[in-house]
């Protein structure tokens, strides 16, 4: 069944179910429109909420005009959650920060919503298998030497 179908079927379902509670017939209850959100949306509405300092799923929502648990199911469908995808935005920025930025690391924690820089290096080490201020270097060199490799989310050095 595509998942248009299958959309029309839990939207039927509701209608009926209002019927049965309500006694009332279905055609008085307006349909709603499900809103249809891509990832690319989903991902630059969490860029924004970051950038604006509040990047929960709530904020996100809002961002989008749609209930946070509207947003859930869509990232229950795609196979990920808010927080994965928070986290894949905050990396692929720290990232492109520590490369292309002069900042200080606890300037990019603070961008990125960490609450200090420990806790961000942590969590980099953690995902990049390598110290923010060992990948800047790393990055800064390879600029200089033209060898950039890119795997994933960030490029590392092989």
């Amino acid at each position: 069944m595509t998942r248009f179908g299958l959309e029309a079927l839990v939207a039927l379902k509701h209608r009926l179910s209002l019927q049965e509670h309500t006694g009332r017939h279905a055609s008085h209850q307006p349909m709603r429109a499900i809103p249809l959100l891509s990832s690319a949306a989903i991902h630059a509405a969490i860029v924004a909420s970051l950038q604006h300092g509040d990047a929960t799923l709530d904020s996100t929502a809002r961002l989008l005009k749609v209930s946070s648990r509207t947003l859930q199911r869509h990232l229950s469908r795609m196979g990920t959650s808010h927080s994965k995808m928070l986290a894949e935005v905050r990396l692929n920025a720290a990232c492109h920060l520590l490369a292309n930025s002069s900042w200080r690391l606890s300037d990019i924690a603070k961008f990125l919503g960490y609450s200090n820089a420990s806790s961000f290096s942590r969590t980099f080490l953690r995902l990049m298998k390598v110290q923010p201020v060992a990948y800047r270097r790393q990055q800064r060199a390879r600029e200089l030497s033209g060898r950039v490799i890119a795997l994933g989310p960030c490029a590392i050095d092989r």
